[in-house]
């Protein structure tokens, strides 16, 4: 059984020929170093320490949070919903650029 998005379906575990599993763990791994980088900022990192890059066995990047405490999913929760206001109220909210990652090209 998987969802729309195939986010629960199995892991890749055991790799099958012709799935494209490098660009989905590439993309999960970007995409979980940028959050990881903005928890630093933030001082949330030792919040969200099981965050790390998977995929399934569809060869689709996933980005696991981990086993949190209540108080951080809720500081997330919050950030999220300020960031969703924001954005309704017109303010433009840009990502702070990170050593770790380049920005993308135009």
């Amino acid at each position: 059984m998987t969802d729309r998005r195939g986010v629960v379906a199995k892991r890749a575990e055991d790799l099958v020929p012709g799935v494209p599993y490098v660009r989905g763990w590439a993309r999960a791994g970007r995409s979980a170093g940028t959050l990881a980088d903005q928890l630093v900022v933030l001082g949330l990192d030792s919040d969200f320490p099981g965050l790390v890059a998977d995929l399934n066995v569809f060869g689709d990047g996933l980005v696991q949070l981990g086993t949190v405490r209540p108080e951080a999913a809720e500081v997330l929760a919050k950030l999220i919903t300020a960031g969703l206001h924001a954005e309704s109220r017109g303010v433009t909210v840009e990502p702070r650029p990170t050593a770790r990652h380049e920005t993308p090209a135009a």
